[in-house]
C-alpha cells in the first residue's frame, strides 16, 4: 500500500494584491521616466540659453602674444632655407611649431598670414624677419593650430635671416 502525499493547495494571492503590486510598479516606472525627461529638458534649455564663451584675447588685437607659435612653409623650392629661417625665428623666441613645404614652389615673395585674427602676431613676426607689411595678411582658419604661417618665396635672400649672416 503505499501512501499518496498530500499537496497542499496552491493559494494565489487575491486580485487585488496582484494588481496594487503591479499598479506601484508602472507608478514608480512611471516617475523615472518623468525625471529623466525632467533632465533632459533642462539640459536642453541650459545649452541653448548658454552666454557664448568670450575670447580674452580678442580684448588683446592690438598687441602680440608673449608666446607666437608659427609654421614655416618653402615656398621657393630651395633646399634648407626654411631650416634657416627655422633657427633665426628660434634666436628670437619664436615658437616655431612646424616646417614643411607649401603646396606650390612659385611663390616670388614672402608672405606672413595671420591664422587667428590677431594681426599684431603677424606684423611681429613679419617685423623679425623684415618682410613687408604689405605682404602681412589675414585668413582665419581654425583647422589649424598655429598663430601665424610663414611662406618663403624667391626673394628670402632679402630677408632678414640671410641677409644678417
Amino acid at each position: 500500500m503505499t501512501a499518496k502525499r498530500r499537496t497542499k493547495p496552491k493559494i494565489n494571492p487575491p486580485a487585488d494584491v496582484r494588481t496594487s503590486t503591479i499598479n506601484f510598479s508602472l507608478n514608480i516606472l512611471i516617475f523615472l521616466l518623468a525625471a529623466v525627461i525632467i533632465y533632459l529638458s533642462y539640459s536642453i534649455f541650459i545649452k541653448l540659453t548658454k552666454e557664448p564663451v568670450v575670447d580674452l584675447s580678442a580684448d588683446h588685437k592690438d598687441t602680440p602674444a608673449d608666446i607666437i607659435q608659427v609654421e614655416v612653409m618653402n615656398g621657393c623650392g630651395v633646399n634648407g632655407v626654411a631650416d634657416r629661417f627655422t633657427d633665426y625665428l628660434r634666436d628670437n623666441n619664436i615658437d616655431v611649431v612646424k616646417i614643411g613645404n607649401y603646396v606650390q614652389f612659385d611663390i616670388d615673395e614672402t608672405m606672413v598670414i595671420d591664422r587667428i585674427g590677431n594681426k599684431a602676431n603677424a606684423d611681429k613676426v613679419a617685423e623679425i624677419l623684415g618682410v613687408k607689411k604689405s605682404n602681412v595678411i589675414t585668413q582665419i582658419n581654425n583647422d589649424y593650430f598655429v598663430d601665424v604661417t610663414i611662406v618663403i618665396g624667391r626673394d628670402y635672400f632679402k630677408q632678414t635671416p640671410i641677409t644678417k649672416e
